[in-house]
């Protein structure tokens, strides 16, 4: 990269982060369609606002909107998709919030590529499972009947793979669990590590 340098910047990312009074990561929810990602991640959001933390959501369907709208669902894309979804969650990590991302990410080294982005304790990979059955059954935008009837080509779970995380941070059945469980075992978590302080 001729002739580009570097810039650091005169507040640092542990400035914010004494200033906001908490921890800054990725909590990266993956999990087939219709599994919850989006919902426990907005619920999650809206918690952890309502406690003062700092943090917010990046979308899979929104960011498809704009950011990556001009990417499709070819491996070579979604590669691409998750990747810049990764340089974004780095710079809200850097700027000292936690930020929530919903994608489907079916690729275990997509994944992987994104927690070497960012420090040890800033990738928290949350894998929120479901069955499949169970998914279809819910099928909450209609696309598994769309990609059942041929549709919609190259979908996961049904003729693209999910790899499933082999040693996620923190894992989420949702076919178990309330939405308020979901959401309680994340904050659980991230009072656990110490990344958020609830005063009692």
């Amino acid at each position: 990269m001729a002739n580009i340098v570097w810039h650091h910047t005169a507040i640092t990312k542990e400035d914010r982060r004494l200033k906001n009074g908490h921890h800054s990561a990725v909590l990266w929810f993956t999990g087939l369609s219709g599994s919850g990602k989006s919902t426990i991640a907005n619920a999650v959001s809206k918690k952890l606002f309502e406690l003062g933390v700092q943090n917010y959501v990046l979308d899979g369907d929104n960011i498809r909107h704009g950011l990556n709208k001009d990417l499709g669902f070819s491996a070579e894309d979604r590669t691409e998709n998750i990747r810049r979804i990764g340089e974004v969650a780095k710079l809200f990590v850097d700027s000292g919030q936690f930020v929530l991302t919903a994608f489907i990410s079916p690729f275990a080294r997509d994944r992987q590529l994104v927690r070497q982005l960012l420090a040890n304790d800033e990738f928290i990979e949350i894998y929120v499972k479901c069955p499949l059955e169970e998914c279809e059954k819910r099928d909450p935008k209609g696309l598994y009947k769309k990609a059942l009837n041929g549709e919609i080509r190259e979908f996961t779970g049904i003729d693209s793979p999910y790899e499933e995380p082999i040693s996620p941070e923190l894992t989420i059945e949702t076919h178990h669990h309330s939405l308020e469980q979901c959401v309680e075992q994340v904050i659980a978590y991230l009072q656990h590590q110490q990344f958020i302080h609830i005063a009692h």
